[in-house]
């Protein structure tokens, strides 16, 4: 059988941050940093992984347990008994795991792009999705909203709601700008502090997440209409409420409104969990210094793509 090459853009979140764990809806946008997850059919049942966090072998039937492979490893298991044989995975990325580009979501559906193909089922972009997110619920003890791996698989924007199910994409590609604050602090960590946080006033948690998913509606038909004046705007809202959750620190604030004073920003938030990592801002600046990492993005309209060689 042939190599199966799939090519997996990141993704940054827009506007759902939280919110979207509660039923409220989410944006989310591939960007043009990929993975590409490479899969070389082999005799043995074995398999080996070659990637830039671990060099691993193992008996396919009897997976050896890996901390720093714990999505790669899941999403094979999920394909163990449909597979032919073994096989060698090679897993390139052009950007950091330390930076909030969606990574482990982006490397998750890959894995499962390529296995779906190896073990001849279909592949989808429905399908695949779903797949992907049983993984990762698997490796998250059911956290996860899979609003990454929707951006990461269907391309471009996305809005996307949990329960019922819901994923429309956004044919839009504004210019936005990343920056990263130097620190970031992991997800399920984040979640537990504002757990904690909420504990004391649950019913103002409550209307927070409902304000947020407002402003989330509103801002998909800021896109839907091209208005992004108005998605600046609330860009700006959402970072307040991101700030009432508890999760802007005093880096971030820093980062927000010096990209806010620039003329070329229309609005700036935080684009993700928060407490570090990453601030989304709409347009480009060109009359300011920040003293912060840029991570030069902007929105790719390709989602996951595979190919056979």
């Amino acid at each position: 059988m042939r190599k199966i090459r799939a090519k997996i853009p990141g993704s940054i979140m827009l506007m759902g941050e939280h919110s979207v764990l509660f039923g409220e809806r989410a944006l989310a946008c591939a960007v043009d940093k990929y993975i590409v997850v490479e899969l070389m059919p082999l005799s043995e049942p074995e398999v080996i992984i070659d990637s830039a966090l671990a060099h691993y072998r193992s008996n396919l039937a009897q997976l050896t347990a890996n901390p720093n492979l714990t999505f790669v490893l899941a999403a094979i298991e999920l394909f163990t008994s449909q597979l032919p044989n073994g096989f060698r995975l090679t897993i390139e990325s052009e950007f950091s795991h330390k930076v909030g580009l969606g990574s482990s979501a982006a490397v998750t559906a890959g894995v499962v792009a390529v296995l779906s193909a190896y073990a001849e089922l279909k592949v989808d972009n429905k399908s695949l999705f779903e797949k992907a997110l049983t993984v990762v619920h698997k490796v998250q003890d059911g956290r996860g909203s899979g609003t990454d791996l929707v951006a990461s698989i269907y391309g471009s924007i996305v809005a996307y709601s949990v329960n019922p199910c819901s994923i429309k994409k956004l044919p839009a590609c504004p210019e936005i700008s990343l920056f990263y604050a130097g620190y970031k602090t992991k997800t399920p960590d984040v979640l537990r502090r504002v757990e904690k946080l909420s504990s004391a006033n649950p019913e103002i948690y409550q209307q927070i997440y409902h304000l947020m998913g407002q402003v989330t509606l509103k801002a998909e038909k800021a896109v839907v209409e091209l208005d992004w004046q108005n998605f600046g705007c609330l860009m700006n809202h959402y970072q307040g409420l991101m700030d009432a959750l508890g999760v802007s620190d005093r880096v971030i604030s820093d980062m927000v409104y010096r990209l806010r004073s620039s003329a070329d920003i229309q609005g700036a938030k935080i684009s993700g969990s928060g407490l570090g990592d990453c601030v989304l801002a709409l347009g480009q600046v060109t009359d300011l210094t920040m003293p912060y990492e840029q991570i030069e993005v902007a929105v790719s309209e390709q989602g996951v793509s595979l190919e056979y060689l």
